[in-house]
C-alpha cells in the first residue's frame, strides 16, 4: 500500500486537546510499568504507532538498520508486526515523511529550543522528529500529535524527564508551521549533498533534492499492449512503455491485472537495462543478482532463455513467487556469482548489481541516513569483481549490461572506465534509437545516467526517475 501526504488520522478520535500531559509515574514494579503503559495504550488510540516509529526511526539514524527490513511484513521489528496493516501504513507514512524531511526538521526544531538538546539523548530527538514530521506534513491534528508524542515521552525512561520539554517545543511549532515548512533545507546528510554538487554541479544537485523530498508516483512494467494498460488503470503512458500511476493510494492487489499477472511494479529507469541487450529472443541469458524479479520478467517476456541468480535464498523464494503470480518461467540458481563457473558460456548477461542504492531516495529515503562515503567505495570494488567474472560467464562476442541505481560516479562511470581499461571487455555505447523519448539519458561516453530529477512532468506528482547507471560492453571475440 502507498499512501499520500495526507494520512487519515483514524486515531484521532476521542482526544481532549485540553487533556494534560501524563504525570510522570512513581518508582512502580516492572509489572506495574507494563500495566501502566497498556493502560495509557488503550486510552490513547494511536501512542503505540508513534512508539514503534520513534522505535523504528532510532534504529535508521542511530543503527544504520534498513527500513525495508524493519517494516518488512514477516521478519521486520516485532513492534512493527505486532500493528494491524492501516497502523503500519501510519507507521510508514510517519517515518517516510520524517525521513524526507529530516534535515527541515532538525532546523525548525533546533530554532525552537531555548538550548541544545544533550548529546546523549538520540531517542528524545527521534521522537521530537516523529511528532514533527505529523505536525507540520501529516494530516493529523495538532493537538492529537502533540498529545501523543508528550505521552510517548513519559512512558520511555529515556525520555520521561524531558515532557514537558517536549510539549512545549511541539506546540511552539504548532504555531510556527508555515516558517518550518518554507525552511526548505536540503534533506541528507553533508557527504552526500556534497557528492551531487560535485558531480552534477549545483543547479542539477538543487533540482535531485528537490523532487527527492517527494513521494514518488507508482510504475509499472507491463507484458503487452502498454497503452491499454494506461487506459485501464488512469495512468499516463512514458516514453518507455511503463505506465505511471498518480501515487496510487490502496492495494496494489485489488487493481486489474495484478492477479492475472498481466503487470508489475518497477520504476521506469529500471526496466531500461533489460531492453538494452537488444534482440535476446531465443538467446540465453543470465541475471546476475535477479532478486526480486522484475529485470528477469522482462528478460523472459523478450523471449530469453533465462538463468536468475542471487545470493540470498530468501529473495531467491520471493522472485520465484513472483514469477509464479507472472506465469513466467527461468532456472533459478542460490550462488554467490564469483563462485559460479560454467563450460556453456552465456549468449547476454545483465548485471544489475548490488550498490549503495543513493538513485533510489524518493523511494527508500533511508538510504542516505544508512549509508557512508566508505560503503560506497566499498560497493564500488564488489561492482569491479562481478563485472570481471561475469566476462568469463559469456562467451566471445556476446553482450554484457552493467546497472546500478546509484548516483555516485564512483559506482558507475568511473568504475567502468577502470574495467575498461584493463581490456578484458569492449565498450558497445547505448544508440539514441534505442532510447527512443529517453535519447537524453545517454552520456557522451555512451553510457546511460538518470536522475530524480530527469523526466519532467507539468504534474510534479508524475515527474522523476529512479537515478540509475547502466553501460554495456562485448567480450572480444
Amino acid at each position: 500500500m502507498v499512501l499520500t501526504n495526507k494520512t487519515p488520522a483514524r486515531e484521532c478520535s476521542g482526544f481532549d486537546p485540553h487533556k494534560k500531559p501524563v504525570k510522570k509515574q512513581g518508582k512502580n514494579s516492572a509489572g506495574s510499568e507494563t500495566v501502566n503503559r497498556a493502560k495509557l495504550e488503550a486510552s490513547h488510540p494511536g501512542l503505540n504507532v508513534r512508539l514503534c516509529a520513534a522505535r523504528l526511526l532510532h534504529a535508521v539514524v542511530a543503527k544504520n538498520t534498513s527500513l525495508d527490513g524493519l517494516t518488512d511484513a514477516v521478519n521486520g521489528h516485532p513492534q512493527y508486526i505486532a500493528l494491524d496493516e492501516r497502523d503500519r501504513s501510519l507507521v510508514r507514512a510517519i517515518l517516510g515523511t520524517a525521513l524526507r524531511n529530516r534535515n527541515t526538521i532538525e532546523t525548525a526544531l533546533t530554532r525552537l529550543l531555548d538550548r541544545p538538546l544533550p548529546a546523549n539523548a538520540i531517542a528524545l530527538q527521534q521522537l521530537l522528529h516523529i511528532g514533527a514530521a505529523q505536525i507540520l506534513y501529516l494530516d493529523v491534528p495538532d493537538h492529537a500529535a502533540v498529545d501523543l508524542t508528550v505521552t510517548a515521552a513519559n512512558i520511555d525512561p529515556r525520555n520521561r524527564k524531558y515532557a514537558s520539554l517536549v510539549n512545549a517545543v511541539l506546540r511552539r511549532l504548532t504555531r510556527n508551521k508555515e516558517r518550518a515548512i518554507n525552511l526548505k533545507i536540503p534533506n541528507g546528510p553533508d557527504w552526500y549533498i556534497d557528492s551531487l554538487i560535485k558531480t552534477y554541479g549545483q543547479e542539477q544537485a538543487k533540482a535531485i533534492l528537490a523532487i527527492q523530498a517527494c513521494e514518488p508516483s507508482i510504475d509499472l512494467t507491463v507484458k503487452s499492449n502498454p497503452r491499454f494498460w494506461a487506459e485501464k488503470l488512469g495512468g499516463i503512458l512514458l516514453p518507455n512503455g511503463s505506465v505511471r500511476l498518480d501515487r496510487f493510494a490502496g492495494a496494489l492487489t485489488s487493481l486489474q491485472g495484478f492477479a492475472e499477472g498481466e503487470w508489475w511494479v518497477q520504476d521506469a529507469a529500471a526496466s531500461l537495462p533489460a531492453t538494452l541487450l537488444g534482440n535476446i529472443k531465443g538467446k540465453r541469458v543470465a541475471d546476475l543478482c535477479a532478486a526480486p524479479g522484475g529485470k528477469t520478467a522482462q528478460l523472459i517476456v523478450a523471449g530469453a532463455s533465462v538463468t536468475a541468480f542471487d545470493i540470498n535464498k530468501n529473495r531467491l523464494k520471493r522472485l520465484k513467487s513472483n514469477l509464479g503470480r507472472l506465469k513466467l518461467q527461468a532456472e533459478l540458481i542460490a550462488a554467490n556469482i564469483l563462485d559460479f563457473q560454467t563450460d556453456t558460456p552465456f549468449d547476454a548477461i545483465l548485471l544489475d548489481a548490488p550498490c549503495s542504492s543513493t538513485g533510489t531516495v524518493r523511494r527508500h529515503p533511508d538510504v542516505v541516513w544508512t549509508k557512508t562515503p566508505q560503503d560506497i567505495a566499498r560497493l564500488a570494488q564488489v561492482q569491479a569483481s562481478l563485472l570481471r567474472h561475469a566476462a568469463t560467464l559469456v562467451r566471445p562476442g556476446g553482450l554484457i549490461v552493467f546497472s546500478n541505481c546509484s548516483l555516485n560516479r564512483e559506482e558507475g562511470e568511473d568504475m567502468a572506465k577502470a574495467v575498461l581499461a584493463e581490456g578484458i571487455l569492449k565498450a558497445e555505447p547505448f544508440r539514441p534509437e534505442e532510447l527512443q523519448g529517453l535519447e537524453q539519458l545517454i552520456t557522451d561516453q555512451g553510457f546511460l545516467r538518470s536522475t530524480p530529477a530527469d523526466l519532467p512532468h507539468a504534474d510534479r506528482k508524475l515527474a522523476g526517475l529512479d537515478g540509475f547507471f547502466a553501460a554495456r560492453f562485448r567480450k572480444p571475440e
